[in-house]
């Protein structure tokens, strides 16, 4: 087995969350956040604006099993990495695409990605790459959040299509127990 880590924001940590858990070769999603200068920062901080942190998941999978090139692919087709800031009605700079690199070798991949995914796109690709600095968990009613709240309004209009793009658009990646 070899575990890495991946950390990727595209809107709502919920939405990135309910789809990666899904993936085959995932062994855990945790969401939180990262790229902001404070450290421990809450939920109401991080929405406020002020903290300057993401909201993002962090993906520990086996690399035999499914790439990070894979997640990469995933996280492309399940979020708009066009749109600056927001993700659908989510506004501000805490919904940003964002990619924060473990190491060179995910530095490389995600800014090859990025370049290719920029020729096929009418607009820009806004996704940030940046190395990660701190991870911060979210609270813990954050975790599983879609799970544990499967009939919320926000999960059924949401998520619900996200997760049916990302079972359409990626089967063979698509855990099956």
């Amino acid at each position: 087995m070899k575990k890495e880590t991946a950390t990727l924001g595209g809107g709502c940590f919920w939405c990135l969350e309910a789809v990666y858990k899904r993936v085959k070769g995932v062994e855990k999603v945790v969401s939180g956040y990262s790229g902001g200068e404070s450290k421990n920062p809450t939920y109401k901080e991080v929405c406020s604006g002020i903290s300057g942190h993401a909201e993002v998941i962090q993906v520990t999978y086996d690399a035999d099993i499914v790439s990070f090139g894979d997640l990469l692919d995933i996280f492309w087709k399940i979020h708009d990495p066009t749109s600056l800031n927001r993700q659908g009605a989510d506004t501000g700079t805490q919904y940003r695409s964002v990619i924060f690199y473990h190491d060179e070798a995910q530095k490389e991949a995600a800014s090859r990605a990025i370049s290719e995914l920029s020729g096929t796109l009418p607009q820009p690709v806004v996704t940030e790459l940046s190395p990660l600095a701190a991870f911060y968990p979210a609270e813990a009613y954050h975790q599983d959040y879609y799970d544990t709240n499967p009939n919320e309004g926000y999960c059924r209009l949401v998520i619900d299509p996200k997760i049916e793009k990302f079972e359409s658009a990626f089967s063979p990646l698509l855990k099956t127990d």
